[in-house]
């Protein structure tokens, strides 16, 4: 077994292999893994903390809010009767438990989230190719590493084939390091110099390999040089930040008429312990403590809906953003089309089996579990070459690999060199110019054949065709090397061309409606893809993304300054021949443009589009761990349809956290309001404290969680994206608070005023406006479900959260109203059917008045509609 100071560096790969107890052709035993997994831990560099429930449980005791309230029981228990003391300290511990389980909600829905975009790594156990999470991998597992994926532990290498590694986050080594697995190296060799090792978290960007783990977790050199770095708390959100500002300013009002309603109580004269017990209840009650917390709740939650939807958000600021996504651009390969490719056509026919061949021993698919992983264009060769009748194994086990030159967008093209017949062989495949560009013969027969211009020409027309028709063309290429000149530019050049393969790639059947929902929505669609000019447009025109007929090819935007190109992206929907820099700079002015952009990526370098866009959205299923790193969102699917549906998904959790923070504001503007008027009026205030902490405890409930649950309204796909740069309380939603709290504080004022000064029975008028209370919030979390929309249109039994929390209410009130010590315990009284036929009267008067403005509002809309 491995231990960190193990020079594994200075001893042969066999010797490394022997004394990690593992085997390199088939690796480890699923239950050797299993012991060992056990015994290490998981792979990772700190071990999360967590807290018992009961720390969680005083830590949000803690809270100055808590801290508030508990005074106030003290006090009670020292100033009042003892059950009203009880009872206080009953509503303590059941909001303590309630602000516990959110907390735990939105934490398990940021680690339900963390989890599934974990990467993973393709390790060999049991003598197969498997995808385990970064975390399973151990001791002696057996890596296979390919170019674009970041390597999860230290390891001794196996095998490299032209494996170059990007060890810059370990070493600082801007450029990437040349790894060799025959070398066996002094055991003081430094870090930087270990050729034969790579290293956690250190990424391949050339060629592939094999490697047997080494070390794992803070056993690693990353763990020990950096491991107390990596666990790092994601920075607040715009909209977070802005809420902590707003809530700092909203604590500072609510103060002011805690003291503000107590002081004009006692010039009024009531007496100095209600008036202070009043105050207190009113600061924990209206100082909107809970509001950043509920966004985060909501983002998180949210961000797990997303997951749901195979959108599995890394970041909550991507979350918030998604809603207001004006432009995406896309690749074409594996989101607009199905990524499962198949050879329709091979140019020379007669050629196929040469060119299958050739083709086959330069590309990197392999079988496990009877599924073929790695690029689908090298899985439909294979399965060809199985067709026909070739027998892979056999066709390198001939050969000995000697080195990779991985594809590239700067060279279009890959290749791998083999030793054979005492000199080197070179299998190429690429895009059709860029092997043509390379090649200066032909195969006739079997015989090359020196490659004239006319002849060249003709190919680049038969690619052309292909394309046009809708397939993939790449173009096949061999080399006989005399002599063992290793360098690329020595290599790929004077090649032998073989052939055109085409390969069909079927958009997807759900695409076309997709782009069609997006326009619909207000964002621009766009395709950014190295592919050929005519395969792009053949794709674009099935889905319906081709409006003009243009196609921009990327030299064109070599020779457009920055503004020239702001101008193009602005007409223009489809880019072909791209490369990454390309698609950097179409990212840059699209937003230049004020367009909030969301890009699609899954190669290496893809990432400094992906981390330019406002949300960058990398592949799941085909894509490298480094676009995965730096993308905010990771597609499961890698499909367009799933990136609008989580736009609408976004659309949907922007508008109910809008709604969820505008009902509880309205809550806290109405229940000052309502305390307040009575003092002016030199009355007595209309609840007692208990009864406003309880009216707290409601109102977290409702609006932390119901508005949650609340389903998307019709044609939030059918309207313009909102302004990421428009403030999250504008007027209309200020308005709208304003308005709604209006009439929660008339019913409430109507019911207490009337009952006071009918019967100026305090206990009597308290409860009427308790219950009114009680019931009008209800009612008015109802009407507040939706800006545009009537109730009836929404359905009334949707949001079964809202419904569960309303029942409990009226559940409550009911109670209270009739068991004696439950009334004993909130200050409340048995009301006569008169005063119930008041409250509940008022209740749907002061919440309704909403519904029935949507209503006029609606069929006016609706009447303008029909007349259109």
């Amino acid at each position: 077994m491995s231990d960190r100071p193990t020079a594994y560096h200075a001893m042969p790969a066999t010797a490394a292999v022997e004394r990690l107890g593992s085997d390199a052709a088939s690796g480890l035993t699923t239950a050797a893994a299993r012991r060992r997994l056990a015994e290490h831990g998981p792979n990772r560099l700190r071990e999360e903390k967590r807290e018992p429930i009961w720390e969680e449980f005083l830590e949000e005791l803690r809270e100055p809010m808590m801290l508030l309230l508990l005074v106030t029981a003290v006090l009670y228990s020292l100033w009042g009767k003892p059950e009203d003391a009880l009872t206080i300290f009953a509503v303590i511990l059941t909001l303590t438990a309630i602000e516990v389980y959110n907390d735990f909600r939105a934490r398990r829905a940021i680690a339900a989230l963390r989890k599934l975009a974990e990467p993973t790594a393709p390790v060999i156990r049991d003598g197969q190719v498997i995808e385990l999470p970064s975390e399973e991998v151990v001791p002696g597992d057996v890596l296979r590493l390919q170019a674009g994926r970041r390597l999860p532990a230290d390891a001794r290498l196996l095998r490299a084939y032209g494996l170059m590694a990007d060890e810059s986050s370990l070493t600082g080594e801007s450029a990437p390091v040349e790894k060799e697995a025959e070398t066996v190296l002094p055991a003081d060799t430094p870090l930087a110099d270990r050729r034969n090792l790579v290293f956690a978290g250190t990424s391949v960007t050339r060629g592939r390999g094999l490697a047997v783990v080494t070390a794992t977790g803070m056993g690693s050199e990353l763990g020990c040089i950096a491991g107390l770095a990596r666990q790092v708390e994601e920075p607040k959100t715009p909209l977070q930040k802005g809420m902590d500002e707003l809530s700092r300013w909203l604590i500072w009002l609510a103060l002011g008429f805690s003291l503000i309603v107590p002081i004009l109580g006692l010039l009024a004269g009531q007496p100095l312990r209600l008036m202070l017990l009043t105050g207190l209840s009113l600061a924990f009650a209206t100082i909107p403590e809970e509001m950043p917390i509920i966004i985060t709740m909501v983002l998180a939650l949210g961000g797990y809906r997303l997951s749901r939807q195979k959108a599995i958000a890394k970041r909550l600021r991507a979350v918030e953003s998604l809603g207001a996504v004006t432009a995406i651009a896309t690749d074409k390969t594996g989101t607009l089309t199905e990524n499962r490719m198949r050879l329709e056509r091979v140019q020379p026919a007669e050629a196929e089996e040469r060119l299958l061949a050739t083709a086959f021993l330069c590309s990197d698919v392999v079988a496990s579990g009877g599924a073929l992983r790695g690029d689908p264009m090298e899985a439909a060769l294979l399965r060809r070459v199985e067709e026909i009748g070739l027998h892979p194994g056999s066709l390198r086990d001939s050969l000995a690999l000697v080195s990779e030159l991985s594809f590239d967008n700067s060279r279009k093209m890959m290749s791998a060199v083999y030793r054979r017949d005492g000199g080197l062989y070179l299998a190429a495949k690429g895009a059709p110019e860029a092997i043509l560009s390379r090649s200066t013969w032909i195969q006739r027969g079997q015989d090359p054949a020196p490659l004239s211009e006319a002849e060249r020409q003709a190919v680049l027309g038969q690619a052309a065709e292909m394309a046009a028709a809708g397939l993939r063309a790449i173009a096949v290429a061999e080399r006989d090397i005399a002599g063992d000149s290793l360098s690329q530019d020595e290599l790929e050049r004077e090649l032998t061309f073989i052939g055109l393969a085409g390969f069909a790639d079927p958009p997807r059947p759900e695409v076309k409606g997709a782009i069609a929902e997006a326009r619909a929505a207000g964002i621009r669609p766009l395709m950014v893809t190295g592919d050929h000019p005519l395969t792009a447009k053949a794709i674009a025109e099935q889905v319906g993304l081709l409006a003009d007929g243009r196609v921009v090819i990327g030299q064109e935007l070599d020779a457009l300054s920055d503004e020239q190109l702001r101008q193009l992206v602005g007409e223009a929907s489809v880019f072909a021949r791209t490369t990454p820099e390309h698609k950097l700079r179409i990212v840059r002015a699209l937003q230049a443009s004020g367009e909030l952009v969301a890009v699609t990526g899954d190669g290496t370098n893809d990432a400094p589009a992906l981390a330019a866009a406002d949300i960058g959205v990398a592949m799941g299923e085909t894509g490298t761990d480094v676009a995965r790193e730096a993308g905010d969102i990771v597609l499961a699917d890698d499909n367009f349809a799933t990136i609008v549906r989580a736009v609408a998904e976004g659309r949907t959790l922007f508008a109910n956290l809008s709604k969820g923070v505008r009902y509880y504001l309205t809550c806290k503007v109405a229940l000052i309001s309502a305390t307040l008027l009575p003092v002016l009026l030199r009355v007595p205030v209309p609840f007692a404290p208990v009864q406003i902490i309880l009216m707290e405890l409601f109102m977290d409930l409702a609006a932390a969680a119901t508005f949650v649950a609340e389903p998307p309204e019709a044609g939030i796909m059918r309207r313009p994206p909102r302004d990421p740069r428009a403030p999250f309380m504008d007027r209309a939603m200020v308005t709208s608070i304003f308005a709604s709290a209006a009439g929660l504080f008339l019913a409430v004022s109507l019911a207490y005023l009337r009952t006071w000064h009918a019967s100026g029975d305090l206990p009597r008028a308290q409860t009427v406006a308790f219950f009114t209370w009680l019931l009008g919030h209800v009612l008015l979390a109802a009407n507040m479900r939706s800006e545009r929309q009537p109730l009836f249109r929404l359905g009334l039994f949707r949001n079964r959260l809202m419904l569960a929390w309303g029942a409990a209410t009226v559940a409550f009130v009911a109670a209270v109203s009739l068991l004696p010590g439950l009334q004993a315990a909130f200050r409340a009284t048995s009301l006569s059917a008169g005063e119930w036929l008041m409250v509940v009267g008022l209740a749907i008067a002061g919440t309704f008045w909403l519904e029935v403005a949507r209503l006029v509002r609606w069929w006016a809309e609706a009447r303008t509609e029909t007349r259109a």
